[in-house]
């Protein structure tokens, strides 16, 4: 696979494999990795590149499609819809706001007090930081 989707299916994940490939597909779609009008690969090609069984890509397909974030052309593929990169936005961001919201569930759960969960944060924010510094974050 290309490197503009380029990306690994857990099968031992807590989510499904097509949640795992639709969200892979949105972050690149969010991040500009893959921009509107652009062709995604085959249905058999992305299932023989990330191991998964093609109607799991397919199917992956029709709920973006529904969703507005693909857009079938029959006898050409399947392609980034133009409206995808906003609506891909949003949904990436209201899913990273339901994991941090579980994380600081987990955390309160564990004991951590809200100073010690703040603590953690800045704590991550500054080894972000000094990765990207280094060279070591993309």
């Amino acid at each position: 696979m290309g490197s503009k989707l380029d990306f690994t299916v857990d099968p031992k994940a807590d989510r499904s494999p097509s949640e795992q490939i639709a969200a892979a597909l949105r972050l690149a779609i969010a991040s500009g990795a893959l921009a509107p009008g652009e062709r995604l690969p085959s249905v058999r090609q992305l299932a023989v590149d990330v191991l998964v069984n093609p109607n799991t890509v397919g199917k992956v397909w029709r709920d973006l499609e529904r969703d507005g974030v693909l857009e079938s052309r029959p006898g050409d593929g399947v392609f980034v819809a133009a409206g995808a990169p906003a609506l891909c936005r949003a949904a990436c961001r209201r899913e990273l706001r339901l994991r941090l919201d579980e994380w600081i569930r987990d955390a309160r759960r564990a004991g951590l007090e809200p100073d010690e969960i703040a603590e953690q944060f800045v704590r991550a924010k500054a080894r972000r930081s000094s990765a990207a510094r280094s060279g070591g974050e993309r």
